[in-house]
């Protein structure tokens, strides 16, 4: 069992020393702001999505700040269904 376990966690890190993020290439991408926007409306975004080509997640982005952004504004949802 602890082979197995060691195995699998082993070929996990050599897939995932394989990714990369892209370049960014954008001329103004979103930020901080956006991405909170971003984060507030992913759950209509991420149904919307089903039946259109709208994506939850902007890419290419600013990268740290937009992921704040993003983050805090989607934590919104998941803090609001825990307080009740």
């Amino acid at each position: 069992m602890k082979r197995l376990l060691l195995l699998s966690a082993l070929i996990s890190l050599l897939l995932i020393g394989c990714a990369y993020q892209p370049v960014n290439t954008a001329y103004d991408p979103p930020g901080f702001f956006m991405g909170l926007i971003h984060g507030w409306i992913s759950p209509i975004a991420l149904v919307v999505g089903i039946f259109s080509d709208v994506r939850v997640y902007a890419f290419p982005n600013s990268g740290w700040w937009y992921d704040l952004g993003f983050m805090l504004g989607i934590s919104t949802w998941g803090g609001a269904a825990a307080s009740r």
